[in-house]
């Protein structure tokens, strides 16, 4: 399983995804995604798995949707809806697995944001599936690297594998301290997997999967695929 986890919200972990199951696709693997909870979207609205779905071909799945553009937990307190709980998430990505070489599972904004009513969180989800992976989200600008820093932190101390950082959106003409940023977080021991443009949703699908390769070029070595 690997797992995509961004730094804060709206950092990119969509695009991300994507980019990921494009990847694996051009390398002969079988992969699905699944998203635990999506908010923000009603029940007809197309969410992340959508965009997923319309940038890969790979039909994503959700676990549960919520209205309120907030945290899960009190997106479903707002509807009197009940999250489904951790060992329903798992039960959903174990049947995926069977069938697939990889599942991308995108997380809801941070790591330890709580996706059940038990207030378990895409940390305890990685955590109770083994040989899970997690790939970081991160900003490219001025922030990033204490969000980024704090997030690898709470990965280590639940003995949670990092695969390693993906920018979710490098700008065409990066500044000084963006520059810097990439350079820094390159520097850590797990690495820098990559950067996605911006502008990277808006390209044509087929478009998209030629080039994600190349913005993800420590993505297969580091899942020693070939």
């Amino acid at each position: 399983m690997i797992v995509v986890s961004g730094t804060d919200t709206d950092v990119g972990k969509t695009v991300v995804t994507a980019a990921i199951v494009a990847v694996l696709l051009q390398a002969g693997r079988r992969v699905a995604a699944y998203k635990p909870t999506q908010t923000g979207v009603g029940p007809d609205e197309p969410g992340d798995m959508a965009e997923v779905t319309r940038l890969t071909g790979v039909i994503g799945r959700d676990g549960v949707r919520l209205r309120a553009p907030m945290a899960p937990r009190p997106a479903a307190s707002l509807e009197g809806a009940v999250l489904p709980s951790l060992t329903a998430h798992l039960s959903v990505i174990g049947a995926l697995a069977e069938h697939h070489d990889h599942v991308v599972v995108e997380g809801a904004g941070g790591l330890l944001v709580e996706l059940t009513e038990a207030g378990e969180t895409l940390a305890d989800l990685a955590a109770a599936r083994p040989r899970s992976g997690v790939v970081v989200v991160a900003r490219s600008g001025l922030g990033t690297l204490n969000h980024t820093m704090l997030t690898r932190e709470a990965l280590a101390r639940r003995q949670i594998r990092s695969l390693g950082i993906v920018i979710g959106a490098w700008p065409e003409q990066p500044t000084v301290i963006e520059q810097t940023n990439r350079d820094y977080l390159g520097a850590l021991p797990e690495g820098l997997l990559g950067a996605v443009p911006w502008g990277a949703p808006a390209l044509a699908p087929a478009v998209f999967a030629d080039e994600s390769a190349a913005w993800l070029p420590g993505l297969l070595q580091r899942l020693g695929t070939p």
